[in-house]
């Protein structure tokens, strides 16, 4: 529908600072992160700062039949937060507030715009730990995190986000607000539709508020550093310290290529004589003979040097540079295609020789940087964007390496999420019963397909 009428039926029930229209300031709303995904020109960004003004937009829009697209900080790498044409842009990061911490619970409430860092330092101030860590955690939010099922670099020990959401207050299509879940350390009521909201990526309803739980501020983690002549030896090595009953806060992958490409940016240090650099982390009362034992195990998977830190700032700075990997292999080239294939640990080794393999083939800068520990791998395609040709073979590639990832029995996603980019592999991945059931499910929230339509399915 035209602009005019819906901006005056928004602007019913929202200030005039939060409803914008310039074509210009819009289309910055347009797309997250992500290579290879449309985007659309959005009729409308609006930026709401309640409950209210949620449900008024939805009202809003289902009354209108105007698509949504919910989004958050738009750091996200598939798609999940672009426009559709003369969509409203529902940007959620005005509302930031953290609504209250409880030790006693070990809970937080919070808005979807509060950025997981920003959360991570308050709890922190109470003795507590909010876990999970995106690499963009600087960045974005709680709410988009949610939406995308984030991930991070302690998974391995502490879990996704999806083991934090408690509860869920949620606007749906038709602008009721519903929650779910509970306050609780336990609860089993009904069915469990918090979960359900969590990595559905908007398109079921609206997260304004979130329950979170929280765990007591674990003690500072102190890191190693193993290097290997080969990335089969380095997922030996995953192997081992995993089967041997290890519980790592941090068990890191970087193949030579991105240890390369972090030296090139940042002149970090990094060994450059290594085939897969392996990186451990314990944060126990006794890092220091966790990291001894592993250390052990690393040099009878065969790691030619293995150096543990002899503090938190040298810890540091070898998390810094795992933590730059995405951004300096997107310096090789220019642009990246980021690939979340997870498998099963003891088939991490074959999926890193399939990626190199496909690597030769196409002719192409591949670098894998992986939460080894999970078997969450980034395989990360580097090409010109302004070379066609180029540009084809990077698609191929990245296609290629999902289609491994589920002949290794794996997924096409760990943390990312399926948006626009993995649209098709998640049909693949499901199956035709499967998949149907799915789309009953966003039938029910969303009868008029208005939530971030064009994503998932």
């Amino acid at each position: 529908m035209a602009a005019g009428p819906l901006v005056d039926r928004l602007l019913g029930g929202l200030p005039a600072e939060a409803v914008l229209t310039d074509p210009d300031v819009t289309a910055s709303y347009a797309n997250d992160m992500a290579s290879f995904c449309p985007a659309g020109s959005p009729a409308v960004v609006v930026l709401p700062r309640t409950v209210e003004q949620v449900q008024h937009v939805m009202r809003t829009a289902t009354e209108l039949r105007v698509p949504v697209v919910p989004q958050g900080a738009r750091t996200g790498l598939s798609g999940a937060a672009n426009a559709s044409d003369g969509c409203i842009v529902l940007s959620l990061t005005k509302m930031d507030r953290i609504l209250e911490i409880d030790p006693v619970d070990r809970i937080a409430v919070v808005e979807p715009g509060v950025v997981n860092a920003t959360l991570s330092r308050a709890v922190g101030e109470h003795g507590l730990a909010y876990p999970p860590d995106p690499s963009s955690w600087e960045m974005c939010t709680i709410g988009g995190n949610i939406g995308t099922a984030s991930g991070g670099l302690c998974c391995v020990k502490y879990g996704v986000t999806a083991e934090y959401v408690l509860g869920l207050d949620v606007v749906l299509a038709d602008g009721r607000l519903m929650s779910t879940g509970r306050r609780t350390a336990k609860g089993v009521a009904g069915y469990d539709l918090t979960r359900l909201f969590v990595g559905s990526e908007g398109s079921l309803g609206i997260v304004v508020r979130a329950v979170l739980a929280l765990r007591p501020k674990p003690p500072e983690q102190l890191v190693l550093a193993a290097e290997f002549s080969s990335s089969a030896a380095a997922c030996d090595a995953v192997c081992r310290i995993m089967a041997g009953g290890h519980v790592p806060s941090l068990l890191e992958l970087m193949d030579r290529t991105t240890v390369r490409a972090v030296n090139d940016m940042a002149r970090m240090g990094l060994p450059e004589s290594t085939e897969a650099l392996l990186l451990a982390a314990f944060d126990t009362t006794d890092p220091a003979a966790d990291l001894a034992a592993v250390g052990a195990l690393c040099e009878a998977a065969g790691a030619t040097q293995v150096v543990p830190a002899e503090d938190a700032a040298e810890s540091e700075l070898l998390l810094t540079a795992r933590r730059m990997s995405l951004v300096a292999l997107e310096a090789v080239k220019g642009t990246t295609m980021i690939d979340d294939v997870c498998v099963p640990r003891s088939r991490l080794g074959e999926l890193i020789d399939g990626v190199e393999r496909i690597s030769e083939k196409h002719r192409l800068t591949i670098g894998v940087v992986a939460h080894a520990g999970d078997g969450n791998t980034h395989p990360t395609v580097c090409f010109d964007a302004q070379d066609p040709e180029e540009s084809r073979r990077a698609r191929e590639s990245f296609d290629e390496i999902m289609a491994l990832g589920l002949q290794l029995g794996g997924t096409i996603t760990g943390e990312h999420g399926v948006g626009v980019l993995k649209k098709e592999w998640l049909a693949r991945e499901l199956g035709p019963v499967n998949l149907e059931m799915q789309r009953a499910v966003k039938q029910v929230f969303d009868p008029h397909g208005i939530l971030n339509p064009g994503k998932l399915f």
